[in-house]
Order: C-alpha cells, then structure tokens, then sequence
C-alpha cells in the first residue's frame, strides 16, 4: 500500500519511540552488607595479568590490616597474553566468588584491561541474588556499570588490592565499608604552613548544587561500552569520571562521544576527579584540559567542578556507584544522602 506523505511522516516520527533503546535508570537498587572484621573478601583479578607475587602479598596484608579474612581466586595468578587468565577463568572467579556463601566482599587486584570482554559470561541472576561489596576502578569501570544495569548492585570506585592504601584511603574505605556512613567527599585542606592551596585544588565549572544517583568511572571504559546493553541509564544522575594517560586530543574525542551520545544532556551534575598524565600530543598545539571540559559541560548549564579525589591517585575516594548523592560545584564536593550498604 502506498503511503500519503503525512502517513509517511507519521510513520517516521514513531522510528525513534519504537527504537528507542536508551535504559533509564535501575529502579530496584540491590546493596550488600557492611563488612565487619573477620569476614571473608575475594581477591580477584578480571582484568589484567600480574607477573610477579609482590603485589599479590601486598593486597592481601592490606585487607588483612582491616581484620578482613582473605580468599584468593584460583584464578588470580593466571595469565593469558596480557589478561589475568582466559575470559572463561575471569568470569568463572566473580560468578563463584558472588555465589560463594562464605564470601562477604569481593575486591580486585588491579585494573588494567579486558573486563568488558566477560561481560556477557556473567551470571547476573546469581549476583542479583548474593549482593555484596564489590571494589574496583580504572578497567573494573565496566563491570560496575554491567553490575547495576543489569541487577541494580551498589558497587564502589575505590582501591584496588595493589593501591597505595594511604590514611586518607583508607578513612573512606573504612568509613563507607565497614562503617556505612553518610560521607562527605571532600579535598584535603591545605597544610596549615601553607599560604595557599596548591595542592588537591578544585575548579568550580559552574555554580550549584545538584541531587541525583551517582554513576560514573573511567571515561574512556564507558565511553568504550556506549551501544551496549552494558550501560545503565544516566537520567537524572550525578556523573563522575576520571582517566589517565589518555593525549588531550584523546580526552577530547571521548568527551564528544559523551555528547553525542546524549547522556551529557541527561545528567544534573558533573564531577570530574583526575587526569593523570594527560598531556598534550606534539604537533601544532592542543587545546587544554580545561578549555576540553568548559566546551562539553559549560553549555549544560548544571553544577559543575573538576579535581575532585577520584582517579588513578595515591590517595582517593571510594565512591559508592548507585545512590543518592549531593554535589556543591562551589565548594567542590558532594555527600551522600542514603548510606551505601544494609547494616
């Protein structure tokens, strides 16, 4: 049957309905219960290989310092190329660990790459049914957004098991694990012989104060995910991110990737922690770091700031992925309006 030009129309403006794929946000959040001293956490390795015990023995006398018990993955010191083992072995210690009863949290050794290649080897029905603590940054980015789309998992962007675990680390990790406060993210002051901030600095983007779901990681690990079914919905939410060794050029593509793919447009709030060793490629020039973000998040018009303790750092933040937060662009920080875990 041949169409009128007004059916035709009709027809065409119902395209983007009926194809419109973009998840909103989980509505059921799964949390996992507060670490106590004596519990048992998984050590694993869903990313990429270690090549020598050190770190291994460093990570698990750091969670053992917390009067945490630790079980290592069979799997932690396989490697496959760059990879901590086969994707099968990856995927097979975060569904054994997550169903393992005895298992209070689960934290990874490091990040690295390849978490997105197990994705689709997940069992999330058992996850969505054993929740627990689950910590990570850097590649584990991708785990965590598959973990909360897909079972609504409160996850948390904080150290791996081969971090430094300085005080100011370990007071958040603590603070929100075992303590399950309502923190407030807030930079270092300034020592008090020192006449002004130079370190640890925020930069206010634009003024404000935004509530939302706080969500986020690695920016070029989401960006890497953008078209998946791995990628929770980001309406309404407050966004972080962070990266390291990425050219300016680089951050700038992901950025616009940001943009086009609509989240920006979607977000109430921006955090932006650090880019480490991001530097401008050689050639005719680079624009900044800051005239990159002032470009995407400006024109959004929504509260706004950089620098904030979140990133490849010695010492950082554990942000819990998944609740409600409160971010101050002018003073550079935000807290948490619901605790992250079940007591």
């Amino acid at each position: 049957m041949k169409l009128s030009r007004r059916q035709f129309g009709l027809r065409m403006a119902l395209v983007p309905l009926m194809f419109n794929t973009r998840p909103a946000l989980v509505k059921s959040i799964s949390k996992g219960q507060v670490l106590e001293p004596g519990d048992t956490i998984g050590l694993i390795s869903p990313s990429g290989a270690v090549f020598n015990h050190g770190p291994v023995d460093i990570a698990i006398e750091a969670l053992e310092k917390f009067g945490l018990k630790v079980q290592v993955s069979r799997f932690l010191k396989s490697r496959y190329g760059h990879l901590a083992g086969t994707d099968e072995e990856r995927a097979a210690e975060i569904n054994e660990m997550f169903a393992n009863p005895e298992i209070s949290g689960i934290i990874c050794l490091r990040g690295g790459s390849g978490a997105a290649r197990i994705l689709d080897m997940l069992d999330y029905s058992s996850i969505r049914k054993n929740p627990k603590v689950f910590v990570g940054y850097s590649d584990i980015t991708a785990l965590q957004l598959a973990l909360f789309k897909k079972t609504g998992l409160v996850t948390f962007h904080g150290p791996v098991g081969i971090s430094s675990w300085d005080e100011f680390s370990r007071n958040y990790f603590a603070g929100l694990l075992f303590e399950n406060q309502l923190m407030n993210f807030e930079n270092p002051p300034k020592p008090e012989s020192a006449w002004v901030q130079t370190k640890h600095r925020i930069r206010t983007i634009h003024t404000g104060k935004a509530r939302g779901k706080l969500l986020g990681g690695n920016l070029s690990v989401l960006c890497g995910l953008l078209g998946s079914d791995y990628v929770p919905g980001f309406k309404g939410s407050l966004l972080f991110i962070e990266e390291v060794n990425e050219e300016l050029y680089r951050v700038d593509r992901l950025m616009s990737q940001l943009h086009l793919s609509g989240i920006l447009r979607e977000i109430k709030g921006f955090i932006f922690g650090k880019c480490t060793n991001c530097y401008p490629d050689r050639g005719y020039g680079s624009l900044t770091f800051d005239e990159i973000i002032d470009h995407y998040i400006k024109p959004l018009g929504i509260p706004a700031f950089s620098g904030s303790m979140i990133g490849h750092i010695d010492s950082k933040f554990t942000v819990p992925m998944g609740v409600e937060a409160e971010m101050d662009a002018e003073k550079g920080s935000f807290k948490l309006l619901e605790t992250a875990l079940n007591d």
